[in-house]
This record gives structure tokens, sequence and C-alpha cells, in this order.
């Protein structure tokens, strides 16, 4: 290898992700999420996502108990949230108003896009696991604009002009 992992996600970095929040339930009741930028649609018939995991995630162990979860696509005004589900230890679910979901799986409000899904299959894959899963239920907003990220830092898409 002649680069260093800095160097890779520097150069990851580059590429413009969307922002998501995934949610599910563990077994002993506990609501978690996390924020991910690793998501990614796999195939329409039948429909399914992938996004994935570091293998050290302190939430790891509610997700690979989960047989569902939700994949919550987040708007362009929603990078607080991003942030909160972005930090470990206190419980990033206090003060908000969530819906139960497929298999108890709490529901964020307000999103640019909802996914309720099940699990289709868990990969290893070098540092990550990634999850493969069918779409089972989805709602969305398409007016919202997403929040998307980039070089490390949160970013708006900006209108284009019409190129007719």
């Amino acid at each position: 290898m002649t680069f260093d992992p800095r160097t890779l996600r520097e150069t990851l970095g580059l590429f413009v992700t969307g922002v998501t929040i995934i949610t599910t339930q563990a077994e002993d009741g506990e609501r978690v999420g996390i924020t991910a930028n690793s998501f990614n649609s796999v195939s329409l018939d039948p429909p399914l996502i992938l996004w994935s995991i570091a293998s050290n995630s302190l939430s790891l162990g509610a997700f690979a108990a989960a047989t569902n979860f939700a994949v919550h696509i987040l708007r362009d005004d929603q990078a607080e949230l991003s942030q909160r589900f972005a930090r470990s230890g206190a419980d990033k679910f206090d003060c908000l108003d969530t819906a139960t979901g497929l298999g108890g799986v709490p529901l964020l409000p307000d999103c640019a896009a909802l996914l309720e899904c099940s699990i289709h299959g868990r990969h290893p894959a070098g540092d990550h696991i990634i999850y493969v899963a069918k779409v089972d239920r989805l709602q969305s907003d398409a007016k919202a604009r997403p929040l998307v990220y980039h070089g490390g830092q949160y970013a708006t898409l900006a209108d284009q002009p019409d190129l007719q």
C-alpha cells in the first residue's frame, strides 16, 4: 500500500454522500441509533439497500441481534440531529417525539425520507460489517432538500442553472 489510512479517508471524502440516521431496538428494548453516510441502493426488484457499521461500534451488538431497522435520510436543516446521533453515550432519543415502526424500531420525525427495513444479510468487510436489507415500507418528501456530507463537513445542494 502506497498510502496511509488518513490519505484514503481524505480521498474518499471527496465523494459527496447523503447523511442518514439508522435506528433499531435492542433486545432489552433500548432504542439505538447512529449517523451513517455509508448508505446505498442495491436493487429495485427486490427492493434492497445497504449500509455499514464499524466493527468496533458500541451499537454493533444491537444491530447484530436486530431483525429490523429504519434508515432516515436527513433534510438539509437536520445537521444538529446528525451530530446528536454521531456521538456516543447520552440518550440520543431524549426529547425527540418518535413513532414506532416495524419490529418496534424507533422512527424519527420530519426526515426527507424513511425506509423501514428487514435484514437480508450481514457481511464482514475489513473493519466494518455491511448490512443488506429489504425495504418493507417507505415514505418520502420529494420536495425536501437532503443534508449532504463532503470533505468532512456538512453541506447543502446548490440550485443549478437549467442546462437546456
